[in-house]
């Protein structure tokens, strides 16, 4: 099969366990305030790869894996592109490479849950626990994302939150409560990442000629992050 990829990250540290290479897949549904990568918004962008042409340029670095990392396809929205997904995370695993799965979780279908049977992991961003958050900033409704997380918990797939903690939007006790209750009724999630909010991502929306809707808000402070983490 042919994908639509944005680009390619050889020795990744932040996407998942251990040393990892990172495919962003090219489009996106979602229009979040935060997003750091417009460029992946639009499907029509990005380069045509088959699934064992990245294979083959995963190879290369197996060696670098250790025994917790592996391939990581994020995006974009991977959903969005799930039939091709499954076909490089099943010639990954024939490779014996590991794979991880960068998702909002805004979608479920047939071909998703094809997907998730070949995933050895999911990172899942959950970006506010508030419906009208969700709604005004992201352009889905929480309980997708929570019905999504329900099905992996069902499947038994190791999983991780994720949420960007955003000054005056969910950088508060109640917000981090909430997501660690959303965590403990789920089996599956094993690791709750809280991540900084940041604008360097202000230069790609100016040469795109686009607002970035959230370039008005701070950067948070590392010491309060630090706290909702410890709290949570």
């Amino acid at each position: 099969m042919i994908g639509k990829v944005h680009s390619l990250q050889s020795l990744g540290t932040v996407d998942g366990p251990g040393v990892r290479f990172v495919v962003f897949m090219q489009g996106c549904p979602l229009r979040c305030g935060c997003c750091h990568n417009p460029d992946t918004w639009d499907f029509s962008g990005g380069t045509e790869y088959t699934a064992q042409e990245i294979v083959r340029k995963a190879v290369r670095f197996k060696e670098y894996f250790g025994e917790k990392g592996g391939v990581t396809v994020s995006g974009g929205e991977p959903l969005l592109q799930a039939e091709f997904v499954k076909e490089l995370f099943e010639l990954c695993r024939n490779e014996g490479i590991n794979t991880c799965l960068d998702t909002s979780g805004c979608m479920l279908d047939d071909a998703v849950e094809e997907l998730l049977k070949v995933t050895d992991r999911v990172l899942l961003d959950v970006k506010y626990t508030d419906a009208e958050d969700y709604r005004r900033h992201v352009g889905c409704e929480l309980s997708q994302v929570l019905d999504f997380l329900d099905y992996l918990d069902g499947q038994g797939i190791p999983t991780t939150l994720r949420q960007v903690i955003i000054p005056t939007l969910n950088d508060n006790e109640d917000n981090v409560l909430k997501l660690k209750e959303i965590a403990d009724a789920h089996k599956c999630v094993d690791g709750v990442e809280l991540l900084p909010f940041r604008k360097i991502c202000q230069t790609k929306y100016s040469e795109m000629g686009i607002e970035f809707k959230f370039g008005r808000l701070p950067e948070p402070d590392p010491e309060k992050t630090a706290f909702l983490q410890e709290l949570l």
